[in-house]
């Protein structure tokens, strides 16, 4: 005889934990996390410090990074509370509204970073096939700001809705759980709102740089000798590097998100539960690996954050060099015998190098 396990709690009615306790699953996203949030960190706060404190010519696409890389860093500082929560065998012992708080921020962070890589997906194509009148009109500095704002003041708008919502509060001792959502439906309505909205983002995205890639074709067929045209082209593929970043990190994610939004909605099995509870928790540790692969893109698109970085690295390599010349008199001493050597006889080395260098 068959028993019917219900995965509901009958006081709350939210489904605490349709899987039970599993170990493995707790241990990898703590650790997942954990690397997430140091290398996020030190990212975007290299990022930011870069866009505020070097000089550069500011422009459209420079407004959007900056805004980025603050939700990227707001979206980081919520992920050592996924840590504590999942390194404790997902038990939130913290203030229950914190848990609300940290939650929604998350994604709320996580979107702005989603709709934000769309109209800069959108200001590349107006820059590419729109005339100089136009571009001036649609990728202007102030349309962008105002644009920046107009996300951010949406979203917590929303968040705030939800936060202060009596009806959406977590179950006593759990935190970022699987829950039914038959008395506050209204969130997965606002759930697939959100969705609908990440997948036409997705699909401006690909139409943008479709025509761009088809565009820069057609101009290199049709001028081979175009001196810039290389440029171009390489322009073009550190682009592309934002439609890599939504397949690989968001596409997932809300591919899941179809089938887990169903199952919060629906009458489920407690096994299509724990199926949709444990894919969700995995695709959304890919959407949380986009804000450390965000400021690879800012390296790419930013000149002066590329610029910025790679003298950086070059300081801490010669930094490294001098630390080893001067623990040591005699290198020290031999060195400066190569150096009069080196004045005196042609520098074959060098020119070996160079050499390489072009045949690479």
């Amino acid at each position: 005889m068959t028993k019917n396990f219900s995965c509901k709690n009958q006081t709350t009615n939210l489904t605490l934990d349709p899987c039970g306790d599993d170990d493995t699953l707790q241990v990898l996203l703590a650790v997942s996390y954990s690397i997430i949030f140091i290398l996020g960190l030190v990212g975007n706060l290299v990022a930011l410090w870069v866009f505020f404190c070097v000089h550069s010519k500011k422009n459209s696409v420079r407004v959007f990074l900056i805004n980025i890389a603050f939700a990227d860093l707001l979206l980081v500082v919520c992920l050592p509370f996924r840590i504590l929560y999942h390194s404790q065998g997902d038990k939130w012992n913290l203030d229950p509204t914190l848990c609300k708080v940290v939650g929604n921020l998350f994604y709320m962070n996580m979107y702005i970073s989603i709709t934000l890589l769309g109209l800069i997906s959108v200001d590349r194509y107006f820059k590419i096939h729109q005339s100089v009148g136009m571009q001036r009109k649609l990728c202007s500095t102030k349309l962008s700001f105002a644009l920046c704002a107009i996300v951010w003041i949406v979203s917590i708008c929303i968040i705030s809705v939800i936060v202060l919502s009596k009806n959406d509060s977590p179950a006593v001792g759990r935190c970022f759980h699987y829950k039914k959502l038959d008395d506050t439906k209204w969130k997965a309505y606002i759930n697939m709102c959100v969705m609908v909205l990440f997948w036409l983002v997705f699909i401006s995205l690909m139409m943008s740089y479709g025509k761009i890639a088809l565009k820069l074709l057609r101009t290199s067929q049709a001028n081979p000798d175009l001196p810039n045209s290389t440029r171009y082209t390489r322009t073009a593929k550190k682009s592309f590097f934002i439609l890599f970043l939504f397949c690989i990190c968001f596409v997932p994610y809300h591919v899941v998100r179809v089938f887990y939004i169903k199952t919060q909605i629906t009458d489920t099995s407690c096994f299509w539960m724990c199926v949709a509870d444990k894919t969700n928790e995995v695709a959304l540790l890919f959407s949380a690996l986009n804000s450390c692969l965000d400021p690879v893109m800012y390296f790419l698109l930013s000149s002066s954050v590329r610029k910025e970085v790679l003298r950086l690295v070059n300081n801490v390599i010669c930094l490294g060099d001098v630390t080893g010349i001067s623990g040591s008199s005699s290198t020290a001493e031999m060195d400066s015998r190569n150096w009069r050597t080196d004045r005196e006889q042609p520098n074959t080395s060098l020119i070996n190098n160079t050499k390489t260098e072009s045949g690479l």
